[in-house]
């Protein structure tokens, strides 16, 4: 009997210290809430949400800066190498490489900003944070393509609504796909508190 205990004590020893070794290895919701704040700021203004982009970074990765994509986007904004050298060679200051979470981060705000100006040159306003999002998903030539069947339809097409309606007849777009990105990074916005934390609901995402 004093056997069977002894075994069932060392049972909930390891049980304790697996649990305890996988916390340890689970990383913090909150890990590079710094990067986001100052990047953020640093390209969209001190009075822009922040959040916006964790919940971005939460869509594109779950915030895994070793994450890596079938078609070769890495980290934590799962950015194509690509596009990374081409923000870099416009912003000096990004010296990094790809795979630095700070550095991933300021590339992958720094590359919303520039849809962002974008479609402010274009008139889209009421929607343009889904059509910034969009474009980063699947190229803003696809939104454009997608603008042009919806004004074809009598839409407006600087509406993301219309988009979203006439996105069957985009050919070639994968639009399931970029109209669920753009869901999921409002969905998990909503999971954030006013100061970027995840709910205790979907901490374990």
């Amino acid at each position: 009997m004093a056997a069977r205990r002894g075994l069932a004590l060392a049972g909930l020893l390891l049980l304790g210290f697996c649990a305890d070794a996988l916390a340890q290895d689970r990383p913090r919701a909150d890990r590079y809430d710094d990067s986001f704040r100052k990047y953020s700021k640093r390209y969209f203004g001190p009075q822009f949400d922040w959040r916006v982009f964790k919940a971005q970074g939460l869509a594109e990765s779950n915030l895994n800066s070793l994450a890596r994509s079938h078609v070769g986007a890495r980290g934590v904004m799962q950015l194509m190498p690509m596009t990374f050298h081409e923000v870099a060679s416009r912003n000096p200051e990004l010296r990094r490489t790809i795979d630095d979470p700070d550095c991933n981060i300021a590339a992958g705000i720094s590359y919303d900003r520039r849809l962002w100006r974008q479609w402010e040159q274009d008139s889209v306003d009421f929607h343009r944070r889904e059509f910034m999002f969009a474009s980063y998903n699947a190229g803003r030539g696809t939104i454009m393509d997608a603008q042009r069947a919806a004004r074809a339809a009598q839409l407006d097409a600087r509406a993301w609504p219309s988009i979203e309606r006439v996105a069957p007849q985009v050919h070639g777009w994968r639009y399931r796909e970029t109209i669920g990105y753009v869901q999921k990074i409002d969905r998990h916005l909503l999971e954030l508190d006013d100061k970027g934390r995840l709910a205790p609901s979907s901490a374990g995402h």
